[in-house]
């Protein structure tokens, strides 16, 4: 929650605004917000419509919900990049907004993961079914909720010091030394999420890139198909983690230490770092227009379901102008 809850001792945030922060990212972040409503919203209403048979529609069902809530974070971001709402605006961002924009990004992170896992399960370790089953997968996907909502609740509670102008800026001075405290704890459980979820999709697709050549060498033409069909589901994950979410959690270390008091860093280089977090910050926040592809090559029911839904419109289409 570095963007918003970082404390700046002597060194106003606002003093790191830029032509790219104030001018470059506002229009970026609301063609974003409009792509994600209109993909996600398709998401939402094909899955929902279809019955929760596999783990992997389970787990997938929960990143749209997740992506969704994220998307509810944007508004009240662009209003404030835009100077509108005056320094309350600030102060329910750092109370309420940051915390669900971060909840939902970290919770797609988890989901993610066990995608991955599914996918390993299902083409390497064939005879463990578990994690296919839906009725786990609503279980690890409702304490995956339970957990990630508990551990971020008190950021809530105790961002609770009175607010004015002057502190509305610097969420670090609304929360009280507890929050302060457990700000950084549940800051460093979510990147420990991270860097666990990272090394899950790498070893996954190791695993399934070498059983899948494996099993082409054995029977090359029966298993083209597969192979290419399984590369390019768990690749889908692949780039969208690596695009997405690498690029700002390799630069939240170094510009954590930035803020830190004493941390020996010019204010060129804080600026820089400012710079540089709140650019792969957005690229985390593209996440919510990537997602979907995810979703239609990961799933098969999701994928038919759309494509049988559009040639139903378009036959509509062509029935009332040949009528």
């Amino acid at each position: 929650m570095d963007h918003l809850n970082s404390t700046h001792l002597s060194t106003n945030q606002s003093d790191f605004s830029s032509t790219f922060t104030t001018q470059v990212l506002p229009p970026l972040y609301l063609v974003i917000c409009v792509v994600g409503v209109s993909l996600n919203g398709v998401a939402a209403w094909i899955f929902f419509r279809v019955p929760s048979d596999s783990g992997l529609v389970v787990y997938l069902k929960n990143m749209v919900v997740a992506d969704l809530l994220m998307l509810l974070s944007f508004p009240f971001r662009l209003a404030a990049q835009l100077g509108l709402g005056g320094w309350r605006l600030h102060v329910v961002i750092c109370r309420y907004v940051a915390v669900l924009f971060y909840s939902s990004m970290y919770v797609g992170i988890v989901f993610m993961g066990f995608i991955s896992l599914e996918r390993y399960v299902k083409i390497v370790l064939t005879s463990l079914h578990i994690l296919q089953s839906p009725g786990f997968a609503r279980v690890l996907a409702l304490l995956t909720w339970a957990l990630l909502f508990l551990s971020v609740l008190p950021n809530v509670l105790l961002t609770s010091r009175p607010a004015n102008q002057e502190n509305s800026r610097h969420c670090m001075q609304l929360k009280t030394p507890l929050g302060v405290q457990w700000h950084r704890v549940s800051t460093l459980f979510c990147v420990s999420l991270f860097w666990i979820t990272f090394l899950i999709l790498a070893f996954c697709y190791t695993s399934i890139s070498h059983q899948v050549y494996k099993s082409y060498r054995r029977v090359r033409r029966d298993s083209a198909d597969v192979c290419r069909k399984s590369n390019r589901s768990i690749f889908s994950i692949l780039a969208v983690f690596f695009v997405c979410f690498v690029p700002y959690h390799v630069c939240r270390v170094p510009y954590t230490l930035s803020q830190m008091p004493a941390s020996g860093f010019s204010h060129m280089d804080r600026f820089l770092l400012f710079q540089f977090k709140e650019g792969t910050l957005f690229l985390s926040s593209l996440n919510v227009c990537l997602d979907p592809l995810i979703y239609f090559l990961m799933c098969r029911t999701f994928r038919e379901s759309l494509l049988r839904k559009l040639s139903g419109r378009r036959e509509r289409r062509r029935s009332l102008t040949t009528n």
